[in-house]
């Protein structure tokens, strides 16, 4: 199953407060035994929401709003994107990683899964399906040629 691995923003992640070299040497130490035990399949850290912004929907209508964004305990400073076994094997592996902000800053890790196609039921035909494959080969293939 694949779970993405969100790591809640805080006040200072939202202040632009950069980690330091410790923090992202243990980070990258977490990150290379992710990648060896053959789980980590992408992670990024997030510029902060004032660098963002959002699309509101509204039937047809779309409106933009610019960051920042109010509620900093609901946004997210970084990803990851995991293969595990089970919602247990992601927990366990998220309770190994570094305290992702230094000090005594209360963080928080939030694990979902991620919608497989066999998730949808029968809504998702083999046509959806075949679409879905093709779209993955061919982002596939323009990351090898990078």
């Amino acid at each position: 199953m694949r779970v993405i691995v969100m790591v809640k923003a805080t006040a200072a992640s939202e202040a632009g407060e950069m980690p330091s070299e410790k923090l992202l040497a243990d980070m990258g130490r977490f990150n290379e035994e992710l990648v060896k035990a053959g789980i980590m399949l992408a992670g990024e850290g997030l510029h902060p929401s004032s660098r963002g912004a959002r699309v509101r929907f509204s039937g047809s209508k779309r409106a933009v709003v610019d960051g920042p964004f109010a509620e900093t305990k609901e946004l997210v400073a970084g990803f990851w994107l995991w293969e595990v076994s089970s919602m247990e094997e992601a927990i366990e592996w998220v309770k190994r990683c570094p305290n992702p902000f230094e000090g005594d800053i209360e963080s928080e890790i939030e694990i979902r899964p991620v919608f497989e196609a066999e998730d949808f039921g029968a809504e998702y035909t083999p046509e959806l399906r075949e679409q879905e494959e093709r779209l993955r080969e061919q982002i596939t293939a323009r990351h090898v040629k990078s």
